[in-house]
C-alpha cells in the first residue's frame, strides 16, 4: 500500500490524469515515445494530497467559504487562499508518504538535484491549459528539502491565480487534486519552448522555437527576449537573434541566480539552424503522440535534446476534418448569418442538414469549402464580388490565400453550361406581385409543416423530418424568392453606385430605403413600442415586470391591475415573433416563447423611453425623409446634362429597392418559425427519452447531432459519456475566436480594410448606414441585460434580427460582425441609425458609457477620449435632433 504515493514516471501515462495530474500523465506518455528524452523521476500522487487535506480538517470550512466568493473579490481570494496555503504547508507530511519519497529518490541514485514541480488534474488538458497556475521549484538538494518543496506544490492549488482562474470557469474546487513531479535537475546549455504549430496564425505547417541561454526559467519569467526560428518543411525559413544579456544558471548548493552573459556570446544564436530543425521533428513525433498541436519546453544539453513538458495549444481554431490531404480554404457561415458563438451539435448538423451548400463543423462553428471556386478564374470574380460587398475583410483574406500561388490550384473556368459568376441576377423588371405570393406560399407551407407533425413520434418523426427538410430547402431556393431578394439588394448597388457617380453623393440609398413597407424584422422592432403603448399606463404592471425573474410571469399578470391587457399584448407579440431568439440559427438556442423573461428589459425601456403612438410616428416620419429624398434626387438629377434619362432610371431603382428591400428578411424568418416546430417536436421525444430512464435531462439531446439523435430514439441508449466530452467540448469553444477566413493548414487569414482615408486612432470599419451620431457607448453583450437611454449607441460583437427592438431606442449601431446585407445593417438603415459594422474588437477597445462619434457614411468609429458617462444627446450629420 505504500507504493500508492509514488509512481515512477515510466511507469504512467497521458490516460492516468487523476492519479499523477496533468503534467505527470504528459511526461509518463513523452517518456514512452521512441526518441525522446525526458529527465528521470516520479511522481507523488494525487493519493498522498488527499491524505495531507485529510490531517487539515478546517481546510473544508475554508472551501465552503471560498466557493460562495465572488470571482471579482480579489482581497477576499487572496486572504482566504493564502489561510488555505498556510495551513496546507503546515501539515507534517506523513511517514509513510515520507519514505515513499525518500525510497524513490534512492532508486535514482546520488543525483544532486531535482526539479519539484506542480502537476494538478485540471492542467494540460485539451480544453484548458491552465499553464502557470501552480508553482515549480528547480534545482532542489537533499530529501529534506524535496519533501518541504512538494507541500509547497501541494499548497500552490490555492496560489489566489489558480483559484481565481477556477471561481471564473465555475470549477469546483474539491474536484481538482494535486499530484508533483520530481525530476532529476539537468543543467542545459540552452532551453526554450517549442509551438509545433505557429500560435499566431494557427498555420500547423509552421513550427516556432524560442531559445534562450541557460534554464528556460530566464524566457519564462521574461528576463530576456529569446531567440525565435521559425521552421517550415523541415527548413528554417525565419529567425530573429536577440541580445540575451541574462541567463539563470543553478546554484551547486540549491536554488538559481541570474548571471550576465559574456559580450561576445550575447548575440550569438542559441541553437544551430540543424538543432533547430532536430527539435522540430522531435516536436512532430510528440504531436503525433498527443494527436493535436503542443506547447513544448526543452533542454539542450551536450546537443542532446531533453524534454522537460508537453502541453496541447488551447488557443488554436480546428481545422475542419476532410479525411483527404489536399489544400483547403473555407469562409465562415458564422460571420454571414450574425451568429458567430459556438453552436451545440443538435444545432449546427440541423444548419447542415437544410442548408443550401454542404457545410463543415469546427470548433462548434461552421464554415463553406470555397476552395473550387476560388480556382477557376470565372468563379473566382464572382465569390470575391460577392463576398465582398457582404464583407471587404473576408474578401481581402481570401485575396491573401490566392497571393500564395502554390496554396489554391488554378482550374480551367467552366463551359457555357456553367454556373454564372455572381449567382443568380435579377430580372430587368421583376413582378411586384411576386412579394405577397411568397409570402403566401411561405405561411402555407409552414401551416401545413405544422399540421403534419403533431402526429409524428419515435423514428416516424424523424423520417418525417428528413422529408421537412427537403421542403425547406425547396421553398429556400425558390427562383422567384432569389429574384425579389436580388431585386432589392442589386437596386441598393445600382442607386448608391450611380448616385455617387453622378450627383457625388455616398450612400444615398440608406436614406431611400428608410420605413420600407413588409421588412418582418424592422416591423418586429416597432411591434415592441405598441406593447409598451399597452402597459405604460398600468403602474402596477409596470411594478410588476420591474422585478420579474420566472418564466412563469405571463399567468401571473392577470392578478393586477390592467394585467389581462398586458398579457394579451404580450401574447400576441409572441404569438407572432415568439419563435425569434439570439443566435436563432441554433435550434438549441431558448426562443422568446421559451424564454419571455427576455423581452421584459425592452419593454421597461420602451415604457420609459417613448410617448405613446411612437411606432407608427417613427414610421412615418422615415417614410417622409425617404420621401423627400428621392424628390431631392430626382430634382437635382434632371438639372444635370441627360438629366432626365438618368432620373427615370433612379425613380425606376428607387420604386424596385422600396417594393423588394423588406422582402430581403422574410426568408430568414421563415426559416426560424419552422425551427422552432421542428424543436417543439424533438423536445417532446427528448421528453419521452427521460421519462424512459435513458437520458437524465431533456436538453441532453442538444449535444447529440441530429443523425447520432435519431439513433438513440430508434435504439433507446445513449453514450453517457460521448454527452460529457460535447458538453466539455462546447464550454472550451467559447474561448476560441472563430476566423473569417480558415485553410485546411490552420491558419486563420485576418483580412485587412486597408484604407487611409480616416483619422489617426480611428476604428475602421464597414459603412452601412450613413450619418454621423455622437453618444454614449453601450456595450452590451448579451440583450437580456440591456439597459438603454435615448441616445445610446449599441456596441455589440453582432447582431441578429433577434436585437431589432432594441433598434428603436437607440441613436447609432457599432458590431464586430456584419456586412452591407447583413440584418443588423437592413434595419439600420430602416430605422435611420448611424452605423459601423466589422469593426475588430470594438468590444474590447471600446468601453462601456465612454464617448464615441459613429460616422456611418464612412465606416469609422472616434473614441472621444476623456468624455465617458453622463446623458448624451445625439445630434444626425443634418442637425436633426434624435429622439
Amino acid at each position: 500500500m505504500i507504493e500508492q504515493y509514488v509512481w515512477d514516471l515510466q511507469e504512467v501515462d497521458e490516460t492516468q490524469v487523476g492519479v499523477v495530474g496533468g503534467k505527470g500523465a504528459h511526461l509518463g506518455g513523452l517518456s514512452r515515445i521512441e526518441g525522446i528524452r525526458v529527465p528521470a523521476g516520479f511522481c507523488v500522487t494525487t493519493d498522498a494530497f488527499r491524505r495531507i487535506m485529510a490531517e487539515a480538517p478546517s481546510i473544508d470550512d475554508r472551501l465552503d467559504q471560498l466557493s460562495r466568493l465572488n470571482p471579482d473579490d480579489r482581497e477576499a481570494i487572496r486572504t482566504l487562499s493564502a489561510q488555505i496555503r498556510r495551513t496546507i504547508e503546515g501539515v507534517a507530511i506523513p511517514g509513510d508518504v515520507a519514505a515513499a519519497v525518500t525510497r524513490a529518490l534512492a532508486r535514482l541514485g546520488e543525483q544532486p538535484a531535482y526539479a519539484v514541480r506542480s502537476s494538478a488534474t485540471a492542467e494540460d488538458l485539451p480544453t484548458a491549459s491552465f499553464a502557470g497556475q501552480q508553482d515549480t521549484y528547480l534545482n532542489v538538494v537533499g530529501p529534506a528539502a524535496i519533501l518541504q518543496h512538494v507541500s509547497r506544490c501541494w499548497a500552490s492549488l490555492f496560489t489566489e491565480r489558480a483559484v481565481t482562474y477556477r471561481q471564473r470557469n465555475g470549477i469546483d474546487h474539491r474536484t481538482v487534486h494535486m499530484a508533483v513531479v520530481v525530476q532529476q535537475m539537468v543543467l542545459p546549455h540552452a532551453a526554450g519552448v517549442l509551438f509545433t504549430a505557429d500560435p499566431v496564425t494557427g498555420n500547423r505547417k509552421v513550427a516556432t522555437v524560442d531559445a534562450g541561454f541557460g534554464l528556460g526559467e530566464a524566457l519564462v519569467s521574461g528576463l530576456v527576449n529569446p531567440d525565435v526560428f521559425t521552421v517550415r518543411h523541415g527548413e528554417v525559413v525565419a529567425k530573429a537573434i536577440a541580445a540575451k544579456q541574462r541567463a539563470v544558471h543553478a546554484l551547486p548548493a540549491g536554488g538559481t541566480q541570474e548571471v550576465a552573459i559574456d559580450a561576445q556570446r550575447q548575440e550569438q544564436p542559441a541553437l544551430t539552424d540543424a538543432q533547430v530543425v532536430r527539435l522540430v521533428q522531435l516536436g512532430r513525433r510528440i504531436e503525433a503522440r498527443f494527436g493535436r498541436p503542443q506547447d513544448i519546453e526543452w533542454c539542450l544539453v551536450d546537443d542532446d535534446f531533453r524534454i522537460v513538458q508537453s502541453r496541447p495549444i488551447t488557443t488554436l481554431f480546428p481545422v475542419p476534418e476532410t479525411g483527404d490531404q489536399e489544400d483547403h480554404v473555407y469562409v465562415s457561415v458564422g460571420h454571414g448569418q450574425m451568429m458567430t458563438d459556438p453552436m451545440k451539435p443538435l444545432g449546427y448538423s440541423m444548419w447542415q442538414l437544410t442548408a443550401m451548400v454542404p457545410m463543415h463543423e469546427a470548433g462548434g462553428r461552421l464554415f463553406v469549402d470555397v476552395t473550387r471556386r476560388l480556382a477557376s478564374p470565372a468563379s473566382r470574380a464572382g465569390l470575391l464580388d460577392v463576398l465582398g460587398r457582404g464583407d471587404p475583410l473576408i474578401r481581402d483574406a481570401l485575396e491573401t490565400v490566392l497571393d500564395r500561388d502554390d496554396f489554391v490550384p488554378s482550374l480551367p473556368d467552366p463551359g457555357p453550361g456553367g454556373p454564372p459568376a455572381g449567382g443568380a441576377s435579377a430580372p430587368s423588371e421583376p413582378d411586384p406581385a411576386i412579394v405577397p405570393e411568397l409570402i403566401e406560399r411561405s405561411q402555407v407551407s409552414i401551416a401545413a409543416l405544422e399540421r403534419d407533425i403533431r402526429t409524428k413520434t419515435g423514428p416516424a418523426l424523424f423520417d418525417f423530418l428528413l422529408e421537412a427538410f427537403e421542403e425547406h430547402k425547396r421553398v429556400l431556393s425558390d427562383p422567384l424568392s432569389m429574384q425579389a431578394i436580388m431585386a432589392g439588394m442589386e437596386a441598393t448597388w445600382w442607386l448608391n453606385d450611380k448616385l455617387q457617380e453622378w450627383l457625388g453623393e455616398k450612400n444615398a440609398a440608406d436614406t431611400l430605403t428608410l420605413s420600407a413597407p413588409g421588412n418582418v424584422t424592422s416591423e418586429m422592432g416597432l411591434a415592441l413600442l405598441d406593447v409598451a403603448d399597452v402597459i405604460r399606463p398600468q403602474s402596477e404592471v409596470v411594478a410588476f415586470l420591474q422585478g420579474v425573474e420566472d418564466e412563469g410571469f405571463l399567468d401571473e399578470l392577470p392578478k393586477l391591475a390592467g394585467g389581462t391587457e398586458a398579457r394579451d399584448a404580450i401574447e400576441a407579440y409572441l404569438d407572432r415573433y415568439g419563435m425569434r431568439c439570439v443566435g436563432e440559427i441554433d435550434i438549441t438556442r431558448p426562443r422568446w416563447r421559451e424564454r419571455p423573461t427576455t423581452l421584459v428589459p425592452v419593454i421597461l425601456d420602451n415604457v420609459r423611453n417613448f410617448e405613446p403612438g411612437a411606432a407608427e410616428r417613427r414610421f412615418e416620419q422615415g417614410r417622409q425623409k425617404a420621401q423627400q429624398k428621392e424628390q431631392d434626387v430626382l430634382s437635382r438629377l434632371r438639372a444635370l446634362p441627360d438629366g432626365d434619362r438618368k432620373a427615370d432610371e433612379a425613380k425606376r431603382m428607387i420604386d424596385r429597392v422600396r417594393t423588394f428591400i423588406g422582402y430581403r428578411e422574410y426568408p430568414k424568418y421563415g426559416i426560424v418559425s419552422r425551427y422552432f416546430i421542428y424543436k417543439q417536436a424533438l423536445l417532446e421525444e427528448a421528453e419521452r427519452l427521460v421519462r424512459a430512464g435513458v437520458l437524465p435531462e431533456k436538453e441532453d439531446v442538444f449535444y447529440l447531432t441530429f443523425q447520432e439523435l435519431h439513433d438513440v430514439v430508434r435504439s433507446n441508449q445513449v453514450d453517457d459519456q460521448l454527452i460529457q466530452q460535447r458538453k466539455d467540448a462546447f464550454r472550451s469553444y467559447h474561448s476560441l475566436t472563430p476566423p473569417r477566413v480558415l485553410t485546411s493548414d490552420g491558419e486563420a487569414v485576418t483580412g485587412a480594410y486597408r484604407r487611409d482615408d480616416v483619422p489617426a486612432g480611428a476604428l475602421i470599419g464597414l459603412p452601412v448606414s450613413a450619418g454621423t451620431i455622437e453618444g454614449r457607448a453601450r456595450v452590451i453583450l448579451d440583450m437580456a441585460e440591456a439597459d438603454l437611454e435615448a441616445g445610446d449607441i449599441l456596441v455589440t460583437p453582432f447582431t441578429d434580427p433577434s436585437w431589432s427592438p432594441l433598434f428603436v431606442g437607440i441613436a447609432g449601431l457599432v458590431t464586430e460582425v456584419g456586412g452591407l446585407m447583413t440584418h443588423g445593417a437592413v434595419i439600420a438603415r430602416e430605422y435611420g441609425l448611424p452605423a459601423v459594422v466589422g469593426v475588430e474588437q470594438a468590444t474590447r477597445l471600446i468601453r462601456d458609457g465612454q464617448r464615441i462619434r459613429v460616422h456611418g457614411t464612412d465606416g469609422y468609429v472616434e473614441i472621444l477620449r476623456g468624455a465617458a458617462g453622463g446623458d448624451p444627446v445625439g445630434f444626425r450629420d443634418d442637425g436633426a435632433h434624435l429622439p
